[in-house]
Parts: C-alpha cells; sequence; structure tokens
C-alpha cells in the first residue's frame, strides 16, 4: 500500500488519478445525458427509465442498491479528482514561489485558462441540480417537487426561465471543462499521436475532445430550451 501512497505524491501520479478518475466522470456525464434524451418519449418512458435506475438488480440486490454503489463511486471519483487538481496546482505553486509579472495567453485555450474556476462552477451546480432533482429541495418556487415523478419535475423546473438561464451557463462551462479535461486525459495517460500533421496542425486528440463536449453540452443544452420552447411539456 506505501507505494501507492508514494504514487500519489508525485507529480505524475496525480496527473493520472485526475486523469482515470475524469474518464470515469465523463463516462457518467454522457450516460446521463443518453438517458435524459428519453424526455422527448414522454412521461411514461422517462419516468420508467429514471425507475429502471433504482430496480437495477432487483431481485438480487435490494432496491436503488447498485445505484447507492454507482453513487458512492462517483463521489470517490469526484473527490480524488478535485484533490489531485487542488494538489497539482499547489505544488505548480510551490514550484515557482515567485509568481510572474506578466503572464501571456500563449498556446493556451480559454477552456484552459478557465479549467479552476470552471471546475467550482459545476460543482456548485451539481450540488443544485442534486437538490433540484433528486433531494427534492423546492429551490425553484413554485415549482413544487413531486416524489416518483421525474418528468413532471423535469417541466416544473425548466418552465422557470431563471432555473433554466442557470443550466445553460452551467452546461457552456461543463463544455470548456470536457474539452480541456478530455483533451490532458489523453495526455495524462500516454495516448500521444505519433504522427502530427505539421503542416495543419491536426491533433486527433483535440478533435476526439471537442466532438465529446460539443455533442453533451448540446445534448443538456436541449432540455431547457425544449421545455421553454414547449417542445417538452
Amino acid at each position: 500500500m506505501r507505494w501507492i501512497v508514494e504514487f500519489y505524491r508525485s507529480s505524475l501520479g496525480k496527473k493520472q488519478v485526475m486523469a482515470v478518475s475524469g474518464l470515469l466522470l465523463c463516462g457518467f456525464v454522457a450516460a446521463h445525458m443518453f438517458g435524459n434524451l428519453k424526455v422527448y418519449e414522454g412521461p411514461e418512458i422517462f419516468n420508467a427509465y429514471a425507475k429502471g435506475l433504482r430496480t437495477i438488480g432487483v431481485p438480487y440486490v435490494p432496491e436503488s442498491g447498485l445505484l447507492w454503489v454507482m453513487r458512492s463511486a462517483l463521489l470517490l471519483a469526484v473527490l480524488l479528482h478535485i484533490h489531485a487538481a487542488w494538489s497539482t496546482t499547489r505544488q505548480s505553486h510551490a514550484a515557482r514561489p515567485v509568481r510572474y509579472k506578466k503572464r501571456d495567453a500563449v498556446q493556451t485555450t480559454y477552456a484552459e485558462r478557465t479549467m479552476r474556476w470552471g471546475g467550482v462552477i459545476i460543482v456548485l451546480f451539481v450540488l443544485y441540480h442534486l437538490a433540484h432533482f433528486t433531494w427534492g429541495f423546492d429551490v425553484a418556487p413554485p415549482a413544487t417537487f413531486v416524489p416518483h415523478d421525474p418528468y413532471r419535475n423535469f417541466v416544473a423546473g425548466f418552465s422557470i426561465w431563471w432555473v433554466s438561464l442557470i443550466y445553460v451557463v452551467a452546461q457552456v462551462f461543463l463544455g470548456f471543462h470536457l474539452y480541456h479535461g478530455v483533451w490532458s486525459m489523453f495526455q495524462s495517460i500516454g495516448w500521444v499521436p505519433r504522427t502530427l500533421d505539421r503542416a495543419t496542425g491536426f491533433d486527433w486528440r483535440r478533435m476526439a475532445a471537442t466532438a465529446f463536449a460539443v455533442v453533451v453540452a448540446l445534448g443538456n443544452l436541449s432540455f431547457p430550451i425544449a421545455v421553454l420552447s414547449g417542445v417538452v411539456r
């Protein structure tokens, strides 16, 4: 066990933990988005999908048993991801105790420059999202939470313009975070292309990161827009 601790203390170890935990979270984000697309099939299908998540493995395991296992794994991944990112930032600052007098954004993207604050905004949004749709808090009055009716809660919540605005802003930051995170993950786990078109600058990692971020962000953005426009009601 000691070698695991020593490995994690290294900069390389933290980056790889951040990459692996990020990969798990990316899988969840994508699955969550594709699952929510069932809202376009109507209340019966969407509510049946939500119920199906709670009954995975029944009767071999108690209801919601495997769901809580998955939630625990995701929580662990989130904590590891945040701690690894925070520790890596501290190590970088410790390596250069004197700050740059001027930092030019050379060869960096907007997504990269906003990763830290974007991550904070995403965490706050996740807490709001859980309170809104899982814990049943009335965070968007007058939309009262109705247990076991996720379709109704979905429509009622997004019918409030400022709630939809919160989700839209959060998804923009999530898209930037996913783009830079997926690209960095390829770098951290060693998936570096052997050839790179020097003339065009083509890099399949950036293409894959862009495609993933755009698909997830647009899918999630479609939900509040669909409710406000009356497509989903």
